[in-house]
């Protein structure tokens, strides 16, 4: 219980490179070896048709925020007054009429408290990191990043895999 394993030092290990088509990829991993997370990472921007980059590559295109998400039942203005009150920094409705409340990371726990408190729970919550530009993909690039996210996902260190491209539905 006391969390003392022999040889079970996690260490969170973040890495960034440029995938098929130009896409911006930042990898996030939990691993107790370093050199086989980085080769099995490696291995799969290689075989996807992209490059492993050096850390800060690029990490200045995305930035770390918190999402609340609301499901289109929900009151726009009683939303979005609710969030602007409990210190958000946007309000987005999406297509789907969903509405997406974003704090940022700093902010993200006591933003969803209050809109806890104020009645209204959302239907999902994360911290992530969203890209600042996005690149418009054909149907063939989409699926060679989506290779690569596969090839990534194998690997049992991956935590998340955050990536700039906007993926059109037919790709999936």
């Amino acid at each position: 219980g006391a969390g003392e394993l022999d040889g079970s030092d996690y260490e969170e290990i973040r890495y960034e490179g440029y995938g098929p088509a130009g896409v911006a990829v930042i990898v996030e991993c939990l691993s107790d070896n370093r050199n086989r997370t980085v080769a099995e990472v490696r291995h799969a921007f290689s075989k996807a048709g992209g490059n492993l980059g050096q850390s800060g590559s690029v990490a200045y295109l995305f930035a770390s925020i918190g999402v609340l998400v609301y499901s289109p039942d929900h009151d726009e203005d009683t939303v979005m007054e609710a969030a602007l009150e409990a210190g958000a920094e946007d309000v987005l409705v999406d297509d789907d009429g969903s509405i997406e409340v974003l704090t940022s990371a700093e902010d993200y726990v006591a933003v969803k408290q209050a809109m806890i408190e104020a009645g209204l729970e959302p239907e999902d919550s994360e911290l992530t990191m969203r890209a600042s530009i996005n690149s418009e993909l054909d149907l063939e690039d989409a699926q060679k990043v989506l290779r690569l996210v596969d090839l990534l996902e194998g690997s049992d260190d991956l935590q998340d895999v955050y990536f700039n491209a906007n993926i059109p539905e037919e790709a999936y």
